[in-house]
């Protein structure tokens, strides 16, 4: 624990202006980012008596060593700054909202030829249009459902696609009438794009106009006695209103506008958002995150906003924002919000009426989703407590593993051996630490050789980061360089039990590892598969756990976890090995080159039989590159021609070959 008043600043040093400042640790990791309108009123409010700060403040500034500061012109870029180190450094003790799940979203691929409507996760890409996002993904499908009966656009992935066009014959969506079936060609590029440009109007909300045309064709077609067509656009009606009715009404003006609503209590808070476009609820989310640093709930909807739109552009950033609570930077927000959208954004908190209500509403909905976040994490902490403790008892350590490590070898009959290092923090996995590994030191199968080689490198890296410290002393010629820009380090932080996939071979020699690095205060086990047997250094003996015993449970998930990551990667491996062809032996050519050769001549076939002049040809490959290919080409033996064993006739490879190189190569 370190003083605060050893790495206090001398007074006058800090600028009495806009600023954003970073907390490191003595390893120089940066674990706090915080911004200020004056930097200096703000840091001497954290070298105060201790007493009087709030218990988190007081952790932080007895963790940290040192404090620094960048001085910017504008509370806008301090705002813009802070969101930018905290997205790069992840500091421990910021407020970081995290999804509990990964919210689907109803998107329009605008960026392709033929516009594609899909359920869709993760971060967003450029020119796709999004909608939602949305609780559940069969709420999308079933609004998507009734809009194709109007909106036939393209649903089916790529695949499906071409292969529709190669046969000359539509899906069965094409036939029942909920798909135009560009594949085949019965509508033009330009008219399919347009039907997706209209299913786009309506789902944001513009839906009065196009509903009034179609009610004036079916009455049209009515008088002209064309019943039939009467009677479909009815029923496209009817379809259309079903969707809309969907997304009730909740906003009389067609308001766009997202609501924000935060529940919390002293550890947890809760947020919940409503987003609203015209004056429809088109998509809810929700967030839980621990309140790490001392944070009122003006402070939580800085962070909620920082985190709603920080990648965010356009319309995605709505003309409303309605919130509980006015963040202490109101104006600077406002003006990066309306940056953000190019337009004005009223940021503000609802006084009376409908926007008020739904506020309420939102409200209710973050109460219910933290109560029923601690009711699970209270249940599930119980359990992972005991796990930990019976781990604790059964290995005689001094304390419960907060921090578990397991590392397992993984090899197909000695080719492609790798080994995978996994972390569990208080009983849940924490998947950005996970690590692979490739067996640098020999060759052929030797588990017992790879456990001790990996265990290793991971605490030799360990070792490394702990010279700024002074605490380890590395070797001559050890090349150490440990890193000095604060962003979370990969082996900065020592497991208290490190647990190996395998028996007594296994843990000896992790074990052993662990001693010729003078490394004693980490534990090792083994858990060996066949008995789920524990054990333990020099023991002859293993460890029995009852069947029962929720450490042994959490252990076999450690394990199994490890084993499935491993296998991940030597499968990825061996594919990528498998499917090298002659050009990936050339070196220095990447793999950009790689797909010009063979789009410039069509295969690797045609591209064997060129000549260095012809080679030269395509764009960014010189002479040398174009006599090493050619090189590299003429060593490859072609395989054999495939044959058609119906016919007994020699088939003529013309197709184009994969960029990368694929077995099709010859």
């Amino acid at each position: 624990m370190a003083d605060p008043s050893s790495y206090r600043p001398k007074p006058g040093q800090i600028p009495d202006s806009p600023g954003v400042y970073r907390f490191r640790d003595e390893h120089r990791r940066v674990i706090y980012v915080g911004k200020a309108k004056s930097l200096r009123q703000r840091l001497a409010s954290y070298f105060q008596d201790l007493a009087g700060l709030h218990p988190r403040t007081a952790t932080m500034v007895t963790t940290a060593a040192s404090v620094e500061w960048t001085v910017v012109s504008t509370e806008v870029e301090a705002l813009q700054l802070e969101y930018s180190w905290i997205k790069e450094y992840d500091p421990r003790f910021n407020v970081k909202y995290r999804d509990d799940k990964s919210y689907p979203s109803l998107a329009v691929t605008l960026n392709e030829e033929y516009p594609r409507v899909q359920v869709m996760r993760g971060p967003k890409k450029k020119g796709v249009r999004y909608f939602g996002p949305y609780g559940h993904a069969w709420a999308i499908r079933e609004t998507v459902d009734l809009m194709l009966r109007v909106f036939p656009v393209r649903t089916c992935s790529a695949g499906v696609f071409k292969r529709s066009a190669q046969i000359g014959r539509p899906c069965l969506l094409g036939y029942i009438g909920k798909c135009s079936a560009p594949c085949v060609g019965r509508v033009t590029p330009e008219e399919h794009r347009e039907l997706a440009e209209d299913f786009c109007d309506f789902m944001a909300g513009r839906t009065g106009t196009y509903l009034s045309r179609l009610e004036q064709e079916m009455h049209d077609a009515a008088e002209e006695m064309e019943y039939e067509k009467a009677a479909r656009l009815r029923d496209d009606i009817g379809a259309l209103r079903r969707a809309m009715e969907k997304n009730a009404v909740v906003l009389a003006d067609a308001t766009d506008a997202d609501l924000i609503a935060v529940a919390e209590d002293e550890l947890e808070a809760a947020v919940q958002i409503f987003h609203v476009r015209g004056g429809r609820v088109r998509g809810q989310r929700g967030w839980v995150t621990d309140k790490v640093e001392a944070v009122d709930t003006a402070g939580l909807v800085e962070h909620a906003l920082q985190q709603l739109y920080g990648e965010e552009k356009g319309e995605a950033v709505p003309k409303e924002v309605l919130v509980p609570a006015l963040p202490e930077d109101t104006a600077a927000l406002g003006q990066w919000l309306a940056e953000r959208r190019g337009s004005q954004v009223s940021l503000r908190i609802p006084q009376r009426g409908d926007k008020k209500a739904l506020m309420e509403t939102v409200h209710r909905n973050a109460q219910q989703s933290l109560a029923l976040h601690k009711t699970k994490r209270a249940s599930d902490l119980t359990t992972r407590s005991r796990a930990l403790e019976e781990i604790a008892e059964a290995l005689e350590l001094d304390s419960a593993p907060l921090r578990i490590e397991c590392f397992d070898i993984s090899h197909l009959q000695g080719d492609d051996v790798v080994a995978s290092m996994v972390v569990f923090e208080d009983g849940l996995a924490r998947k950005s630490e996970y690590r692979r590994f490739q067996i640098k030191s020999f060759e052929g199968q030797d588990d017992v050789r790879s456990m001790h080689e990996v265990v290793s490198r991971r605490f030799r890296r360990y070792l490394q980061e702990k010279l700024k410290t002074g605490e380890w002393e590395p070797e001559e010629g050890d090349g150490a360089s440990p890193e000095e820009d604060g962003r979370p380090r990969r082996f900065a932080y020592p497991p208290q039990l490190v647990v190996v996939d395998g028996g007594q071979p296994q843990v000896a020699a992790a074990k052993r590892a662990l001693e010729e690095l003078g490394v004693d205060d980490v534990a090792v086990c083994g858990l060996a598969k066949r008995l789920e047997e524990v054990w333990l250094p020099g023991e002859d003996d293993p460890v029995v756990l009852p069947r029962t015993s929720e450490g042994l449970y959490l252990l076999q998930r450690v394990r199994d976890e490890a084993h499935r990551f491993a296998i991940r990667y030597q499968r990825n491996k061996r594919g990528k090995r498998l499917k090298a062809g002659p050009l990936d032996e050339v070196p220095g050519l990447g793999e950009t080159r790689k797909q010009a050769l063979v789009k410039h001549f069509g295969s690797v076939k045609k591209l064997r039989q060129a000549t260095i002049d012809q080679i030269c040809e395509v764009p960014g490959i010189g002479r040398k590159t174009a006599e090493t290919v050619a090189a590299a080409l003429a060593r490859a033996v072609p395989a054999g021609p495939a044959v058609n064993t119906a016919t007994g006739e020699i088939i003529e490879d013309e197709n184009p070959a994969p960029a990368g190189g694929g077995s099709s190569q010859r």
